[in-house]
């Protein structure tokens, strides 16, 4: 599903002084993928669509979802079967089992009209092979907007004054906190799995620890945790992090649109995200400018330090970071339940059209 955004009127968001300094309200906002067309109605006129999924996303298996009950996406049925493929309108394809040689493509000549969908939520740098599937596939699903079908890793939905939350598992209402409950009983966490000394996130940790506490958590620090129930995961991390104020927020590469669990970990929590990935530009595009704080926005280390302190010490300035919550609720897709839904939309509203992705390799490296 190719995302459409809407572009509200910017103002003019600088740092100066070494400080992050807000003026006005810069946000591109990205809608709820699914409430971007009217419902997917089956009509007599319209079959529906059977979607194999060919590989489980790094071996990982799990049941499909009821799409109607998920996202109310009607008509789509849902299969790991291979020996569907004959009548499948389309193919989800995990780029990673098929690059490493874990699972090797669909077999050729493919049914007339099916669609093979290249599912992809790793950045450039960890995706290897893209040049062996150029030509290969008929559209694209990752977390770049400008994928045929989008879904980020979460989202923020604005909240309509009045209307009451309806409880879902992947919606959250964000609070704006309390005069009594701004500040928080530790300052600054930093939850890392991938340690890599050629990672930029890692040369800035080694230095902003010189000015100011980081407490590590993971693989390279102190065990995470876990939830009262045992179940770790994101649960845990989120647990964890409501105890900081900040919280590093640091992708294992840069890339355009790559912003992943670690930011929405922290809006979830209420820790004000420190981040490091793509432009403050690029993250505007999914979050208010005041809603997190760029390593960009400073000339150094030691001023990006300074400024956390600082704020430790203004409730007043910090609470600007934070103020913004009361407006949205925030939307994590299920992994890979919603996913598979989109495609399956997708594949409903593109029918009986294969267009073939090209350029694989230069697009989603550009």
């Amino acid at each position: 599903m190719l995302c459409s955004i809407h572009k509200g009127t910017c103002s003019a968001c600088v740092a100066a002084a070494g400080f992050l300094s807000l003026v006005g309200v810069c946000l591109l906002y990205l809608p709820d993928p699914f409430a971007l067309e009217p419902r997917v109605s089956v009509s007599a006129q319209e079959r529906p669509v059977t979607l194999l999924i060919w590989t489980h996303p790094f071996g990982r298996h799990q049941t499909l979802p009821d799409c109607s009950a998920l996202r109310q996406v009607g008509g789509c049925t849902l299969t790991a079967d291979r020996s569907a493929y004959p009548r499948a309108d389309a193919v989800v394809v995990h780029h990673r089992e098929v690059a490493t040689g874990a699972a090797e493509l669909p077999p050729e000549p493919r049914p007339c009209a099916q669609k093979w969908i290249w599912l992809n939520y790793e950045s450039p740098a960890h995706t290897p092979g893209l040049w062996r599937f150029e030509g290969v596939f008929n559209l694209t699903m990752s977390y770049r907007t400008d994928s045929d079908i989008f879904l980020p890793y979460g989202y923020l939905i604005p909240r309509v004054r009045g209307a009451k939350h309806v409880p879902n598992r992947s919606t959250h209402p964000l609070h704006s906190p309390p005069r009594s409950h701004l500040l928080r009983p530790r300052l600054l966490a930093w939850v890392i799995s991938n340690w890599s000394e050629s990672h930029a996130r890692v040369a800035l940790y080694r230095q902003l620890r010189r000015y100011i506490q980081v407490d590590v958590y993971g693989s390279a620090g102190r065990p995470v945790p876990e939830d009262r129930g045992g179940g770790g995961g994101s649960g845990s991390v989120v647990r964890l992090l409501g105890r900081y104020q900040f919280y590093l927020a640091l992708e294992n590469s840069q890339h355009t649109d790559y912003i992943t669990e670690k930011l929405w970990n922290a809006v979830l929590a209420g820790a004000v995200p420190v981040v490091l990935g793509p432009s403050r530009e690029n993250y505007e595009r999914f979050l208010p400018p005041e809603a997190f704080i760029h390593v960009d926005d400073f000339p150094t280390v030691r001023g990006l330090a300074l400024y956390l302190l600082m704020l430790r010490r203004n409730p007043s300035r910090l609470r600007r970071h934070l103020d913004w919550r009361g407006g949205y609720s925030l939307h994590r897709p299920a992994l890979w339940a919603e996913h598979y839904c989109a495609a399956c939309r997708a594949t409903r509203r593109t029918r009986g059209r294969t267009d073939v992705v090209k350029d694989l390799t230069t697009w989603f490296r550009s």
